[in-house]
């Protein structure tokens, strides 16, 4: 059965999902989530593109990554990223055979009939995920999520992250722009826990 065709476009902004073969926790040591970043950063060294978000789990991450006219197909960039980080998993741990579970996922929030809506919805959910799996009890403290990038405008990310340009629109200043993320923020984490009380 063949597959179907992605949409490589410039100017897109993608919610990419990969999980590791049979969903086995093969990213659990620290040191491999660290290689995921090493790749990352080897990636934005090869290819142009802008990465938004990103959190790396035990068994699968979530990246947004936005294209840019004259840069590299979103197919490129995944391939790359992946591939590079089957290569070095298996060189390093001796092991043999496929990494990852399957083609990875994409949505394009641009093609939505509100993408900043999905936008700032996705990327909670992306920047959260540690948080749902009980990981961590606020994203700011897991150490492979981007969530600081968008709170503190000096935050040294251990990988360049370029903030969407619908964050930037959110006020004029950093210090406007955080004060309505957090409005969001407050409103997902009541979604995700309703019965809890937040101070």
């Amino acid at each position: 059965m063949s597959r179907n065709c992605r949409t490589c476009l410039p100017g897109i902004t993608y919610h990419t999902m990969s999980r590791c073969i049979e969903t086995k926790p093969l990213m659990r040591q620290k040191t491999m989530k660290y290689l995921m970043i090493n790749i990352i950063q080897q990636a934005m060294e090869k290819y142009t593109f802008q990465l938004i978000a990103y959190t790396i789990m035990d068994n699968h991450f979530h990246f947004f990554i936005r294209t840019v006219q004259g840069g590299e197909t979103i197919s490129r960039i995944m391939q790359f990223i992946k591939s590079q980080f089957a290569r070095r998993f298996n060189q390093i741990t001796g092991r043999t055979g496929p990494f990852w579970n399957e083609r990875f996922k994409d949505t394009m929030i641009e093609f939505s009939s509100d993408p900043v809506k999905l936008f700032f919805f996705i990327l909670f959910y992306i920047l959260y995920n540690p948080v749902r799996s009980k990981v961590v009890k606020d994203p700011r403290l897991y150490a492979f999520g981007s969530i600081n990038a968008y709170l503190d405008e000096n935050y040294k990310s251990p990988v360049k992250i370029t903030l969407h340009p619908y964050f930037i629109s959110l006020g004029k200043t950093f210090k406007e722009r955080v004060g309505k993320f957090l409005e969001m923020e407050e409103m997902y984490r009541k979604r995700l826990f309703p019965d809890v009380l937040f101070s």
